[in-house]
């Protein structure tokens, strides 16, 4: 019975062996018949690239007068069309001329006077200083002549002055266009006293074939701004398209480096656009959009968002090399478009870049890849 017992518990150690063998040979068998991930990845491909950003706006005119009388008087006349066009040199009130008329008559006839006047002691000097040769008259005689000679003659330039001012006011009685461009409505009516110190305008003229866009960003992005301008290499100024609601574009304009100040209310960076406006449709005081070009790059590498790894305060893609195995690697990145990464360095065309199953990666683990089913071009994106 001992020896049966004995062969007895060498078969249980021996099924145990063996048992222990089949399940690390399964478990081996598990781990070589283990897939290799699968990740989504694209191909870096340079394509052209327009950095822009939509910016809110309102229209200023380029230049715009106040019309002001410059004499006092009745308003006769309104002679121009309210919200026209007008002309520089256009007349566009008629005050009433009648008392500069009569002040202009009255110089006239002073003028007149003084020169009569001066006239009759030219010949009279001329008389005395013949007696003064022979000494029929004495020296203050002839010198009291010669000073009503002198008198007179200021006298005349003194009254031509004053006719030519009184002229002055007569044309002043015509009220025309200081520059050209489109009339508001009138502020006052015939039959109403105007005057020079008028708190308020007979009108306004505004000149709008060319308008100012007044733009505000963070002041933050001032040295953005002067790198993109820098990056174009001109001095004409970043350009800039007016945007009407539906997004078409009312016509293209640049910005004005030396319009750029810093609002101190709000710290914004007040950005000054030139626009052309031939057809009169932006109107001062309204609000628009503008697409703002802060670049342009013709051969760009975009990367997904969400391709980008952010590992030891460094930013990392994986790379898949030709062998099929991942690798990470450091990049640096330009600016973000529309969930897009402009990569500065660190990769080159052709590379191909995981997006999707990163979180099974290891470094140099080899994959198996599939593209990305949402890559779309990233031409003229906006932020």
């Amino acid at each position: 019975m001992k020896f049966c017992f004995r062969r007895t518990r060498y078969g249980v150690i021996v099924l145990c062996a063996l048992i222990l063998c089949a399940c690390d040979q399964s478990q081996s068998d598990q781990r070589v018949l283990l897939p290799s991930p699968l990740v989504s990845i694209i191909s870096l491909v340079p394509q052209p690239l327009t950095v822009t950003e939509t910016l809110p706006g309102r229209v200023a005119p380029v230049r715009i007068a106040e019309i002001r009388a410059q004499i006092t008087g009745i308003v006769q006349k309104k002679l121009f069309e309210q919200g026209r066009q007008v002309k520089a040199g256009q007349p566009l009130y008629q005050i009433n001329p009648a008392p500069f008329l009569a002040e202009v008559n009255m110089a006239a006839a002073i003028l007149k006077r003084a020169e009569v006047a001066l006239a009759y002691t030219q010949a009279q000097v001329v008389r005395l200083s013949s007696l003064l040769k022979s000494n029929s008259i004495s020296r203050q005689q002839y010198d009291d002549e010669v000073f009503k000679r002198d008198q007179a003659l200021a006298d005349v330039e003194q009254a031509r002055a004053t006719l030519a001012r009184r002229k002055l006011d007569l044309t002043f009685a015509t009220v025309e266009a200081p520059i050209s461009g489109r009339i508001d409505q009138t502020l006052v009516s015939e039959g109403a006293l105007v005057s020079s110190t008028d708190a308020s305008p007979m009108a306004r003229i505004q000149q709008i074939d060319h308008v100012y866009l007044d733009l505000r960003r963070p002041a933050s992005s001032l040295g953005l701004l002067q790198k993109a301008l820098e990056s174009q290499g001109t001095e004409t100024g970043l350009t800039v398209s007016v945007l009407q609601p539906d997004a078409e574009p009312y016509g293209k304009g640049h910005i004005m480096f030396s319009g750029i100040s810093v609002d101190s209310g709000t710290g914004d960076v007040l950005l000054r656009v030139l626009v052309s406006n031939p057809n009169k449709r932006l109107l001062p005081g309204m609000f628009v959009q503008a697409k703002v070009e802060l670049g342009h790059y013709d051969q760009a590498l975009m990367l997904p968002q969400q391709a980008i790894v952010h590992f030891e305060g460094q930013f990392r893609v994986w790379v898949i090399d030709e062998n099929q195995q991942a690798h990470l690697i450091k990049v640096e990145l330009g600016g973000l478009v529309d969930r897009y990464y402009r990569l500065k360095s660190g990769v080159r065309a052709g590379q191909k870049i995981v997006v999707e199953g990163m979180d099974r990666l290891t470094e140099g683990i080899t994959v198996r890849e599939q593209q990305w089913a949402l890559n779309q071009s990233v031409s003229d994106l906006d932020h």
